[in-house]
């Protein structure tokens, strides 16, 4: 195994070449520690790390930095996102320092989605950075150590950097060479978009291989179910991004209204099978936004269980 710099589980596992397994957990609205744990406990059970968004959506949230502080403290191994929408570079800067500070060790740098999407459109944009500019800041902090002005840091961050990328979206062409660029700022893992359109997917990563990007970076996959046909209409129409095929919705509005749950974890277990045998693909990161509840039978039927260090859970 290569060494371990960030000290971070989820970089141990995935450099030891076995399939890693994130979770996305959305931070509640509220500030009652007991409500973030609660829901936690259970994806813990099943996954490697828990994810923690950052005001997705442009809407308001316990902040990713506070939560992640929290499942940290409690022993969870975290992956805190970070975007740049609401934060110059002073702040960005400064709160890579403090959550290594506190014991968090993986971070998923995003631009972040605009607030016109947010239930507080009126919100002034800061965006002074982009994600890869992030990127390359953290890993001039934690590489060099040295902020952007120069100015030396004492003690540098240990962090693992990831990145995201969304392969199904125009132009094609350019999304391997987008996340070339995210490598080369400094994402040591990625994880993608939702991933409805296995093909697409299929394509991209064969580029990816042919750039030699599979070999700088561990690639999480993003998935998740869904709920019923009218959640797939309004996740392809509303959400910007997420592309899910003609095919798929049509399967979900044949299957009778009762039973499309089931159908939709099934679509994503199947999903979960097939882009786990394509090369260069290090794991996956399931987000079931309400739907936390069947997470473990995903990653059940998809065969990942039990997960490594956990195994005792199952016996």
């Amino acid at each position: 195994m290569k060494e371990n710099r960030s000290g971070s589980t989820l970089e141990g596992l995935l450099k030891s070449g076995q399939v890693a397994v994130t979770a996305e957990v959305s931070p509640p609205d509220s500030a009652n520690p007991e409500d973030l744990l609660k829901a936690a406990r259970e994806l813990a059970i099943v996954s490697d790390a828990l994810n923690l968004t950052d005001a997705a959506g442009a809407n308001c949230h316990m902040s990713s930095i506070g939560a992640s502080a929290l499942l940290a403290h409690e022993g969870y191994e975290v992956v805190m996102q970070m975007t740049c929408r609401d934060r110059n570079r002073i702040a960005l800067q400064g709160d890579l320092l403090g959550a290594s500070a506190i014991g968090i060790k993986n971070v998923l740098c995003l631009t972040g989605d605009d607030v016109t999407i947010g239930d507080q459109p009126e919100t002034k944009r800061v965006f002074d950075f982009d994600s890869i500019q992030l990127l390359h800041t953290a890993k001039t902090m934690r590489d060099e150590s040295v902020f952007l002005s120069g100015r030396q840091i004492s003690a540098s961050p240990k962090l693992f950097l990831g990145a995201a990328v969304n392969p199904f979206v125009e132009p094609i062409d350019f999304r391997p060479l987008r996340l070339a660029k995210k490598i080369e700022a400094g994402a040591d893992f990625i994880q993608t978009q939702y991933c409805f359109d296995i093909k697409r997917f299929q394509d991209y990563m064969e580029t990816v291989r042919m750039l030699g990007l599979h070999e700088k970076c561990y690639i999480l996959v993003g998935v998740g179910p869904l709920r019923s046909e009218l959640a797939a209409e309004f996740l392809r129409t509303k959400i910007p991004g997420v592309v899910i095929p003609d095919a798929l919705v049509n399967r979900m509005r044949k299957t009778p209204k009762k039973k499309q749950r089931e159908e939709g974890k099934r679509i994503c277990v199947e999903i979960i099978q097939k882009v786990l045998e394509i090369k260069g693909v290090a794991g996956i990161h399931i987000m079931a936004y309400r739907q936390e509840d069947i997470v473990e039978e995903i990653i059940e039927e998809a065969g990942l269980l039990p997960r490594p260090g956990k195994e005792l859970v199952y016996q």
